[in-house]
């Protein structure tokens, strides 16, 4: 952390908002099957219905309160509690059709080999990305948050995430979104530190939603 923020703070952009905003909470999991099955749970839904639904799926395993839809004390289920739940069960959790069927798919692949979570720090983070991507509902999106935050991976440029790509336009004040290709261009100073310039670069594109969400300031009256 301490290196990437040296190299970052070599660009005045990127000084000034580790001088506004300090170091970064990426924070790192364990847990590489609970925070993929927790991505496709969340998949297309609010934090509140998706909260409340990844509650009662976990609860399925575990004799929690599925009154209160609260996260159970006993941890999470193993892959293969996942494969022996059957489809009627999980889909009482609220998941639909598909989303059981990507969640039995990413067991199945923990459990027959597919994926080969323990041989993850040997690969680079594109061959980490393309294996991932193997899981049924799983996209390119998807590996990268979780490369950062629980992988703990250093060099992941999210390109295709649209607060990226705003933060890069308005930190580099550009026209218009710029493509992939621009950002690479753009990160190849700090390339190998693009998941700590991410951070900032999401809260650039945050500050600027809230300026606008608030609109313009009413002018003062004169007296």
């Amino acid at each position: 952390m301490e290196a990437s923020l040296k190299v970052l703070k070599k660009d005045k952009r990127f000084a000034a908002l580790i001088a506004k905003h300090g170091a970064p909470n990426l924070g790192r999991g364990s847990n590489l099957f609970q925070a993929l099955a927790r991505a496709i749970v969340y998949q297309q839904l609010s934090g509140k219905a998706a909260s409340t639904i990844y509650a009662r799926f976990v609860a399925l395993f575990n004799n929690a309160n599925k009154l209160n839809h609260t996260p159970p004390a006993g941890g999470f289920p193993k892959p293969e509690d996942v494969l022996k739940m059957s489809v009627n069960k999980l889909r009482s959790a609220g998941l639909s059709g598909q989303k059981v069927t990507y969640l039995k798919d990413l067991a199945l692949k923990f459990t027959d080999g597919t994926i080969k979570h323990k041989n993850l720090h040997k690969m680079t983070t594109e061959e980490v990305t393309i294996h991932l991507t193997q899981i049924k509902g799983v996209g390119v999106w998807t590996v990268h948050m979780l490369q950062i935050f629980t992988l703990g991976r250093l060099d992941v440029l999210p390109v295709g995430d649209l607060g990226i790509q705003k933060g890069f336009q308005i930190l580099y004040k550009l026209k218009t979104l710029p493509t992939p290709k621009e950002m690479e261009r753009l990160a190849k100073p700090w390339r190998e530190h693009a998941s700590i310039a991410a951070w900032y670069l999401w809260r650039v594109a945050d500050e600027a939603k809230i300026k606008k969400e608030r609109g313009p300031k009413s002018p003062l009256k004169k007296v």
